[in-house]
């Protein structure tokens, strides 16, 4: 949905500094993408953090992510034209992320979508993180549709994984990580943004007559 993670590392780096992490900021994202806030900071602070603690050391964070990004926010190109033309198509698009609502609200806000995914499950609704397939069989769950008529359009390794564990098939979103880091068998494409020929042909293909699918984008 929108070109954010430079600016995750961003506020990544600028939360380590603060908080006192030598942990590197690659092995930050790797450890961190997809999963909910408080897997998180437990995987950063090596402990259980206590729940409270762990809610408001993901709003620090995450307020860090906000400020950050939103003067620079993007869209993956071409998202929003191509969430408009799969429900005109009759697509169900849900959302399913690690994000809090806090984010999803502020994603939301700056996308301006018409109309709204039908279904929104985030990362502080008590559901485990990806990869554990929890977020995305409860996208489907709200959307009265078989996890196996899902296609999960997802940027991030965990994502992939989770799609592959809720029996999903997946679009890899190479906004960030190669098609490599992406790849699976349950993986139909990869695509750099929703503009180029892959992206319309994996439209036609999923809004022709005869199929039924759900989008859930991450």
């Amino acid at each position: 949905m929108i070109d954010s993670m430079g600016h995750h590392r961003l506020s990544w780096i600028a939360f380590a500094e603060h908080h006192g992490l030598t942990m590197s900021i690659d092995e930050m994202m790797r450890r961190t993408t997809g999963r909910n806030g408080a897997e998180c900071m437990n995987e950063l602070f090596g402990r259980a953090v206590p729940h409270d603690e762990a809610w408001a050391l993901v709003r620090h964070k995450e307020h860090l992510y906000r400020e950050a990004f939103a003067p620079a926010f993007r869209e993956v190109a071409g998202f929003r034209d191509f969430a408009s033309q799969a429900h005109a198509a009759g697509l169900a698009l849900g959302v399913g992320t690690a994000g809090d609502g806090q984010n999803i609200a502020f994603a939301l806000g700056h996308l301006a979508m018409q109309p709204l995914p039908r279904a929104i499950v985030g990362g502080d609704e008590g559901l485990a993180g990806k990869p554990d397939p929890a977020i995305f069989l409860e996208v489907a769950r709200r959307l009265g549709i078989a996890p196996e008529h899902c296609v999960v359009f997802e940027d991030a390794p965990f994502g992939i994984e989770a799609a592959r564990r809720a029996g999903m098939a997946a679009v890899a979103v190479c906004s960030s990580h190669s098609a490599s880091d992406l790849a699976g068998p349950h993986v139909l494409a990869a695509i750099d943004d929703y503009c180029g020929p892959i992206a319309r042909r994996l439209l036609q293909q999923l809004t022709a007559p005869g199929t039924d699918h759900a989008t859930d984008v991450s």
